[in-house]
């Protein structure tokens, strides 16, 4: 049986800082919508909603999107260069519900800059040259 054990260490260069800021920033949304879903899911069952279908139907599409945030900070950790879009899509959505926080009839203006701040640092990085050049992929790096 050949000797597969490698002479020397493959290694793989640090997390630029800009990537370790984004980790942190998308990896804080997806915890605050973990917590949002299990806020839902615990209101469902103890307080009465007038409407059961709406707050399941509410409380199943902040699950799926906590899953996908959860994904996506899994992948952007694992290098996979496919998060690149997925966080694009999120930080514009999350600065479409700031701007509705801004102007919506139960305007509340600091939830408003507590979702647009993420988003717009989101999408500051993401774009960034050290995030874009990091995420990819390996067989494009070697060439």
């Amino acid at each position: 049986m050949p000797d597969t054990t490698p002479t020397a260490p493959d290694r793989t260069p640090d997390r630029p800082p800009a990537v370790t800021t984004l980790l942190v920033v998308v990896g804080l949304e997806a915890l605050a919508l973990v917590v949002t879903t299990v806020v839902l899911l615990v209101e469902s069952i103890v307080a009465p909603s007038s409407s059961i279908a709406s707050a399941i139907a509410l409380t199943l599409l902040c699950a799926v999107a906590a899953l996908w945030l959860v994904s996506l900070v899994v992948g952007l950790r694992n290098r996979r260069a496919w998060v690149r879009a997925g966080i694009l899509v999120w930080q514009v959505m999350q600065g479409a519900l700031a701007i509705g926080a801004f102007q919506g009839v139960f305007r509340v203006a600091w939830v408003g800059w507590v979702l647009l701040i993420p988003a717009l640092l989101g999408l500051t990085l993401v774009l960034s040259r050290a995030v874009t050049g990091w995420l990819v992929p390996r067989d494009a790096r070697d060439e």
